[in-house]
């Protein structure tokens, strides 16, 4: 890629891509990269190659770089990967999402089978799939908490864990003697996969706080005379706002 020509002041020309191994500047974001034109079209049907088929349909920078307005700091992970099919072995869900952006599905597929993403989309994620409601139920459990933060530190919120159907029928009557308004309690399952109430818990706990909050789990404590032992159902979950 030439520099920009300067025909007058505060006017820059159209770079210009010469069609014999070409060096091309990326400004991602503000991270630069260099590279070649055939590193960048190594997989043409991808959105990153069709950037830089024919006319590039990028603008500039001040210094002639091509710019692609989205954070850059993960690019070299799908560099590598057009330059030699190296993996990352760092950062993988990060490289990830950047494959997905550009549309490189070799990487995507390959990055996928790792133990990083494998675990996360086979496995939990599928799991979550038979888990009725379960992205709902945490935006209910994220506006409760809001709610109760207006004067203070932290907010609880009691959630329910039901594994089976006849954890149900029991939630039905244990219901009645909890110690907090009833509105207020979250509820899951029941579910026929084979993770635990404490896979779920964990679930739970890594989607909520991938949104940027701070929060604690532990067993509620049920007043005396409660029918049932609270940890079979009840956990109380705790946001720390500051």
């Amino acid at each position: 890629m030439s520099l920009p020509d300067w025909k007058s002041p505060g006017k820059q020309s159209t770079p210009v891509i010469h069609l014999h191994s070409p060096i091309v500047q990326l400004n991602i974001g503000g991270h630069v990269y260099c590279t070649s034109l055939s590193t960048l079209r190594k997989f043409p049907n991808s959105k990153l190659a069709d950037m830089f088929n024919g006319q590039p349909k990028l603008q500039t920078d001040g210094g002639g770089r091509f710019f692609i307005d989205r954070d850059g700091t993960h690019f070299k992970g799908v560099l590598d990967f057009l330059r030699s099919q190296r993996l990352p072995t760092e950062h993988v869900q990060e490289v990830y999402q950047e494959a997905l952006f550009y549309d490189i599905k070799p990487l995507v597929k390959q990055l996928e089978e790792m133990p990083e993403l494998f675990g996360e989309m086979v496995g939990r994620q599928q799991f979550l799939a038979r888990l009725p409601n379960y992205r709902e139920n945490l935006e209910v459990i994220i506006r409760i908490a809001r709610a109760e933060a207006m004067a203070s530190r932290t907010s609880s919120i009691i959630v329910c864990i039901l594994r089976t159907e006849e954890d149900v029928s029991r939630y039905n009557d244990a219901i009645n003697s909890l110690d907090t308004d009833k509105e207020s309690v979250v509820s899951f399952g029941p579910w026929k996969a084979s993770p635990t109430a404490g896979d779920l818990l964990d679930c739970i706990k890594i989607d909520i706080e991938a949104k940027g909050y701070k929060i604690t789990l532990q067993p509620h404590n049920a007043e005396k005379g409660f029918r049932f032992k609270s940890y079979d159902f009840f956990y109380r979950m705790i946001f720390a706002w500051w």
